[in-house]
This record gives structure tokens, sequence and C-alpha cells, in this order.
């Protein structure tokens, strides 16, 4: 009898530690399910500021004759570059229309001839190296000393209207990108130029005009363009990244869930963090290449968890 009960006893045993087991590997599994797996990789992570803007020259440049007087001759168009020095346009002055056009009236085209070689148009010259932008007049048609003959632009730069909050990340010879509004899949690099000392505020928004240069400006380039403009604030390669939205927060302290490697359960690991993108966080120690970390699956009748690495709600 002592035999047959000892037997029962650890037949007993046996089916009690088989139940436990198979009820921690259905929690495990539970538990498991309840999660989504993450694996730490690598790659590469910037910060960036975004502006918008427009293209405007870095200086414009009005040109004005002289003298009043008449066009003769108009040797450039709009967009084209000139250097200084080069002839733009012929005038002649009020008084040398005059004498030509009574020489031709009384003595046909022969004298307007002669005297056109007695008393020669005068040429009016670039003052920079430019871009012509705007030509306002066309040959025969008079202008006064006041009228801008012709617009020059020595160079075109983007206004980048920077928020307060940001233009501290911002410094001059910045890496910066440029995208036109009428070219988004032409990315143009550039660099910080000047930094505005005095602010505007426009529509309660503090913000500053920074100038950002094109490296090369390209032909499709036009003044008046909307562009938008990526500073460049910090940039890391061949880092270990992780979403913003695995990493958790106690006590000063950041930590995510890591899949143990023996049994599969998820349990804690501290970890130290560097940059973000407010996107992906760079894992300076703590994980490696092989860790999987999980992220809890949300039920649809419970809100979203915020991440530790964006801005806190405010509260109604």
């Amino acid at each position: 009898m002592k035999t047959r009960k000892k037997k029962l006893i650890i037949i007993g045993s046996s089916i009690l530690v088989v139940a436990v087991a198979i009820v921690l590997i259905v929690r495990m599994r539970s538990n498991n399910d309840g999660f989504r797996k993450i694996p730490v990789t690598s790659g590469s992570i910037k910060i960036t500021v975004l502006s918008t803007g427009s293209v405007e020259p870095e200086n414009r440049l009005e040109i004005k004759a002289p003298v009043p007087g008449r066009a003769e001759k108009i040797v450039v168009v709009e967009g084209q570059f000139v250097k200084k020095g080069d002839v733009l346009l012929v005038m002649s002055s009020t008084e040398r229309a005059a004498l030509v056009d009574a020489a031709r009236g009384t003595g046909g085209i022969e004298e307007q001839k002669k005297w056109e070689e007695y008393y020669k148009p005068a040429p009016v010259l670039a003052p920079i190296n430019g871009m012509i932008i705007a030509r306002n007049i066309e040959p025969g048609q008079t202008f006064t000393t006041s009228d801008a003959i012709l617009v020059m632009s020595d160079r075109l730069t983007v206004k980048a209207q920077v928020d307060e909050t940001d233009i501290a990340k911002i410094h001059r010879k910045q890496k910066a990108d440029i995208i036109l509004d009428a070219y988004p899949t032409e990315v143009i690099p550039g660099y910080v130029d000047t930094i505005a000392y005095e602010a505007k505020t426009i529509s309660n928004v503090t913000t500053y005009i920074v100038d950002v240069l094109p490296h090369k400006t390209p032909k499709f380039m036009l003044s008046g363009m909307t562009a938008n403009v990526t500073f460049l604030i910090n940039t890391k390669d061949d880092v270990l990244l992780l979403p913003s939205e695995a990493i958790k927060n106690r006590d000063n302290y950041f930590y995510v869930l890591i899949q143990d490697h023996d049994s599969g359960t998820p349990i804690e690991r501290k970890i130290e963090t560097g940059i973000t993108d407010g996107k992906n966080v760079e894992i300076t120690s703590g994980l490696t290449k092989d860790d999987v970390v999980l992220i809890a699956k949300l039920k649809k009748d419970k809100t979203k968890q915020s991440s530790p690495f964006s801005p806190a709600r405010k509260k109604n």
C-alpha cells in the first residue's frame, strides 16, 4: 500500500509540474503576443530645422540713365549674366534724339546718317557682375533719369524665416538644402551666409531672417520663388537606432523592454541615448545589434502612450 501511495504521489507531482509548466508557457506566449518585436538597427540620423522663405536678390541694383533720352538698341535680355563693364544698351540723350529726328525730317536718311556720325550715341555699362532680372524698356522708348531701365542682381539668395526658438541652432557657413515649390524634386545645396540681428514679428511669431546662398545657382531659380530650407544641425553615421516609441523613462533614466535570449520573456534593460530627430533615437550604450526590443501593442480602447522624446500634451 505504501509503495502504491508513493507512486500516486510521484505521478501527481509530475502532473502538477507539467501543468504548471504548460501554464507558464501559455502565459509567456500570451505575454509575447502583446508585443511588437523591433530589432536594433544601425544607420544614420540627422537633426534638422525647417523653415520657409523666398528667393530674392542679395543686392538689387536698378540701372538708371544719367540723362533723359531714348533707347536706340538694347543688347541684353532677362536672365542673362553680364560682367562689369559690358554694354547693356545704347541710348541717345534728349538733345541727340531731337537733332537726329529733325535731320531726317528735313534732309532725309542721308542727312540723318551724317548727324548720327557726328553725334554718337552713348552706351550704358553694367556696374557689377550679375544677372539681368528685369528689362523695363524697348528700343525707341523714351525715359527720364528716375526710370529704372534695367534691374540687376549680383546673386540670388533665399531669405528664410527662422523661429526665435531655433535661431540659436543656426550659424554662419552651416549647411542647408533648398527646395523650391516650383521644382520639388530638385535639391539645391547651400549654406548660411548672414543672420539678421533684428527680429521681425509676423502674426505674433518672432522670426529672424537668415540668408541662405546656393553653392551654385541653377538657371531655373528665379527671383520671387517660394522656397523651403532645411538647416542641418547635427548628423551621425553608423550608430545604433531605435524608434522613440520603444524607449521609456523612469526616475530620470531611460529603459526598454527586450526579449530575454534564454526564456524569451520581456525584461527591462537600462540604456543611454544620444541625439534624436523626433522619430528615431541614437542608442549609445545598453544595447547591441543582436538585441530585440519589445513594444507593447496598444489596444483600441486605450489611448496611445506618448514618447519621452515628444513634447508633452497640454491639458484642456
